[in-house]
């Protein structure tokens, strides 16, 4: 069994970009009054882009999801960095609200169907209830994660349209990148393996266990005797890879609990281990395939480089693009820098 820990989806670790409130000022103001408009502008608002806000509740959103985002891999960055990767958030929030703008100014839209496809595949990406886990955990609501996508694919059809056809990669820069980089492409041994599990909690009582270990025991008689090992292990296994007959697909060393990988790696493929306690309850494994360690060819892995080549250079393109909507827009920020 894999290692309990929490992924996200890269698609919802991605910022929702707020309904941002607007910010009239008068030339004719009485300077008392435009000395309170200002303090009220700092109070409420952590931008100011184009007349358009960004709201400090929005902003302080955001901040709030970072900061969840970077304690969901472990790492703990200090004042220092926090406080450089807040200013980032802000200036990534004035950039998205320029493109928003653009995407308005120049008439670029989605419809519907465009929006639920793109939300149809985040969906088929996960379970129902990772979906749900994950947007709780942004604090966002379905219709906002689909106004979200709806802006995401406006501004995507915008650069598509402005940059799209300056990217230019040549083989020559794929070939570079793939000897220039070789650990990248090196793999490590793997193995494929089903299993069924009968589960039950190590901290389970005596019996419970013991209940768990005679069902196991059972379950090894049936494969010992002959039956299918994936048809058993759809109509008794506690994991939720009965559905795939048991399948785990290819994993390398450090993937799984250490039992099972001792285990699973120990065999040669076509064996079928004994019973193996974890931490999920006990278990039947059967190695299916074994990869050695070794590296990816050129041609295996060409596409995926001209993919990171070319969105290495859109990323350059886009801070291009962002710093040119920046230097014709009137930005006024309120956090301190």
């Amino acid at each position: 069994m894999k290692k309990a820990g929490l992924i996200a989806s890269a698609l919802l670790i991605l910022v929702f970009l707020g309904a941002y409130g607007f910010y009239l000022s008068s030339a004719a103001d009485k300077p008392s009054e435009q000395a309170a408009a200002t303090k009220q502008n700092e109070a409420n608002n952590a931008a100011i882009v184009n007349g358009k806000a960004i709201t400090m509740s929005d902003y302080q959103a955001e901040i709030d999801r970072l900061h969840r985002q970077i304690s969901m891999t472990g790492r703990k960055p200090d004042e220092k960095e926090m406080h450089a990767l807040d200013q980032r958030m802000l200036d990534e929030l004035i950039g998205r609200e320029l493109l928003k703008q653009e995407t308005v100014k120049r008439g670029i839209k989605t419809d519907d169907a465009e929006v639920n496809a793109q939300l149809d595949a985040v969906k088929k990406g996960t379970t129902p209830e990772n979906f749900a886990n994950s947007l709780k955990q942004m604090n966002m609501t379905e219709p906002q994660f689909k106004d979200y996508f709806a802006s995401r694919l406006a501004i995507k059809k915008l650069l598509d349209k402005d940059l799209g056809s300056k990217i230019v990669v040549t083989p020559e820069e794929v070939k570079a990148f793939y000897d220039g980089n070789p650990d990248v492409f090196k793999t490590p041994e793997m193995v494929r393996a089903s299993h069924i599990l009968v589960k039950v909690d190590e901290a389970a009582p005596g019996e419970e266990k013991a209940k768990a270990l005679e069902k196991i025991k059972a379950i090894q008689k049936r494969i010992k005797s002959g039956e299918d090992f994936a048809e058993v292990a759809k109509e008794v296994s506690d994991c939720p890879s009965k559905d795939k007959g048991g399948d785990l697909d290819f994993f390398p060393k450090g993937t799984m609990v250490p039992p099972f990988e001792k285990a699973a790696f120990a065999m040669k493929p076509g064996e079928t281990s004994d019973i193996v306690e974890t931490e999920f309850g006990y278990h039947i494994i059967r190695l299916t395939d074994k990869k050695e360690a070794g590296t990816m060819s050129f041609d295996e892995v060409k596409p995926r480089i001209e993919q990171q080549v070319r969105a290495e250079k859109m990323s350059q393109e886009y801070h291009k693009y962002v710093e040119a909507l920046k230097s014709k827009a009137k930005i006024e920020i309120f956090v301190k820098q």
